[in-house]
């Protein structure tokens, strides 16, 4: 197990050793550190080495000059400058919040960004400010439309945080494909298959080789198959896609640039817009009714559900409550870290002459 301020702390040195500013790498390791503290490690320290690479590849800028290049009283698009997702994220999340102050709502849309790591962590930056938040990203085209053998979306993932009063605020986090990449990457890190229903292979057949997508298959869309859903995966995956992509000027379906996981380095050789794109918005509560009665609706909501009867000892949760139990857990216990994961921390530790 290792303790999370000092992996938070190293992770930050990482980026300032890139050239981040100290505020953009403090933001950046806070993103990846809140992710493996509620237990999605696919989207926390594991991803540090990618985004090194995308320096590496120059498709990084760690200084970026955000910009916003069209704007109304409630709405914005903003140009990342190829920064950071971790950084470029917040700045359009803090953008939307002080459109909703003013307008009721603000809805930011983001091209020439990076991956912004887990989707939850920038939509819950509303809750302090008594507001929903939302935040989608499309990504590199590694998923199968339903009936298609090639790969033209990403696993476009849709964020949504709603305040509570005395419950814990509820927050969907999920990606519109029965499994985002980075577990896939997991397995692969294990030497394990995958479970039937999340790859297909090249010729479209469904297999567990969880290094499927790498040789020619793709991720298949939530719901796995025509027959168990996955016509909703992908138009959730398209909704994502089109108010990331094609609403704000960034690439869209196949022409998204990937992240820098092994294997998927090269950028398509036709671009249709700029970089990686982002949607994101904020809601006042009290824009449809008095906040303080919406949060004791909400605490009634989340009760309700919780009180369901359940199967075989499973109390049932709300969206949110896993990662919370095991950021309590993690918090106390440390992070575990796998072998792969250490190794390739230590490398990049011995190459910026920052100690892990």
């Amino acid at each position: 197990m290792y303790a999370p301020n000092r992996v938070r702390k190293f992770t930050e040195n990482i980026f300032k050793a890139i050239g981040c500013s100290t505020k953009d790498a403090k933001l950046a390791a806070d993103v990846l550190i809140n992710a493996d503290l509620n237990g999605v490690d696919s989207h926390g320290v594991a991803r540090l080495a990618g985004y090194v690479r995308l320096f590496d590849h120059g498709r990084l800028n760690p200084k970026p000059n955000i910009n916003i290049v069209y704007e109304t009283p409630s709405t914005a698009t903003i140009d990342g400058d190829k920064g950071l997702g971790l950084v470029v994220a917040p700045f359009a999340m803090k953008l939307a919040i002080k459109k909703a102050k003013n307008a009721g709502s603000g809805w930011i849309s983001v091209q020439n960004s990076n991956h912004f790591g887990i989707a939850g962590y920038h939509a819950s930056q509303a809750l302090e400010h008594d507001m929903i938040g939302w935040a989608m990203t499309n990504a590199a085209p590694l998923v199968v439309p339903t009936f298609s053998k090639e790969k033209l979306l990403g696993t476009n993932p849709i964020a949504v945080a709603v305040p509570a009063d005395k419950q814990p605020a509820f927050l969907a986090d999920f990606a519109t494909t029965a499994v985002a990449y980075g577990k896939m990457e997991i397995l692969q890190r294990k030497g394990l298959n995958a479970p039937m229903g999340w790859v297909q292979d090249e010729n479209g057949n469904p297999t567990d080789n969880a290094n499927a997508v790498k040789e020619g298959g793709g991720l298949l869309p939530l719901g796995g198959d025509r027959e168990h859903g996955s016509h909703k995966g992908y138009g959730l995956g398209a909704v994502v896609d089109i108010f990331s992509g094609v609403l704000s000027g960034a690439n869209f379906g196949p022409w998204v640039p990937p992240f820098a996981t092994a294997g998927f380095q090269g950028v398509a050789a036709e671009q249709v817009g700029k970089g990686t794109g982002h949607f994101l918005g904020a809601m006042r509560v009290d824009g449809f009714r008095p906040k303080e009665d919406f949060k004791q609706s909400m605490d009634k909501w989340i009760e309700r559900f919780r009180s369901a009867k359940h199967i075989d000892g499973n109390p049932v949760q709300i969206p949110g409550d896993q990662e919370r139990n095991f950021r309590a857990e993690r918090l106390v216990s440390g992070l575990p870290l796998i072998d792969p994961v250490v190794d390739s921390l230590k490398e990049l530790g011995e190459r910026f002459k920052v100690r892990f």
